[in-house]
């Protein structure tokens, strides 16, 4: 695999506002590469999401660690999973024997962190797909919510990611005592408020909620040209929009 690339429609780095929208990096022991660009929406809210892309050594092994968190309701909770998500996935003593589980497990977890660490902190909400690349030879995708991984193998385009959509666990929601509801608007959402059916955080609706996420694995093989994550801003508005342009 040559490239990985990170998209979001709105985008921090703990520590501050971001000053940059773009960057790049390389790992030190292939050719792969990765690319981030980040463009704010067009909401009249500040910039609620945050990403990571980087290149780690961990126990002897070279991790490349990628993510995008889509936050909503403010940014405390996708900058909490910046600072905190991985961390909690690699400090998992299992995590080389059952990658499976720590991903897991750290998803739960830090969810509920989240929720009892503080009043305010809970009260928002995010998405997030991450991405954890070993050695450059194994990869290991998750989600909660609506952002997106998108595989390029030998020219065609899979995705590695499930869209957590309210109409789509329609009966999970019902069964905790939800309800899903396109008004106002004409998307669903869960108590007529919330566009996914699984997040991090919100606090308020987190009895109808799930925040245990999907995951998939795949071998890095020659064949395999790109990966991308991007969050609902690029699936879900610049690509129709690109559609309706070329059509």
């Amino acid at each position: 695999m040559d490239s990985l690339c990170c998209f979001s429609s709105v985008s921090q780095v703990v520590g501050g506002r971001s000053s940059c929208n773009s960057g790049k990096g390389k790992s030190s022991q292939s050719s792969v590469k990765y690319g981030y660009s980040l463009v704010k929406g067009k909401a009249n809210h500040p910039m609620e999401d945050y990403h990571v892309a980087k290149f780690v050594q961990f126990k002897g092994r070279e991790l490349g660690l990628f993510a995008i968190y889509d936050g909503h309701l403010g940014d405390s909770v996708p900058a909490y999973l910046q600072k905190h998500l991985f961390s909690n996935i690699l400090k998992d003593e299992d995590f080389w024997n059952d990658p499976f589980m720590s991903i897991s497990n750290a998803y739960e977890t830090t969810d509920q962190a989240i929720l009892s660490h503080s009043p305010d902190l809970g009260r928002g909400g995010s998405t997030a797909v991450t991405a954890i690349l070993i050695n450059n030879q194994k990869l290991w995708v998750a989600n909660v919510g609506d952002s997106r991984a998108v595989v390029s193998r030998g020219g065609v385009a899979g995705q590695m990611t499930t869209d957590h959509e309210p109409n789509t666990e329609r009966g999970s929601i019902e069964t905790r005592g939800g309800f899903v509801s396109n008004m106002p608007g004409d998307v669903a959402r869960v108590n007529g408020q919330l566009a996914v059916s699984r997040a991090f955080g919100d606090r308020n609706l987190k009895t109808h909620l799930r925040s245990d996420p999907d995951i998939q694995y795949t071998d890095i093989t020659p064949d395999v040209e790109l990966l991308i994550l991007a969050s609902d801003g690029l699936w879900k508005v610049l690509i129709i929009l690109f559609l309706s342009i070329f059509s």
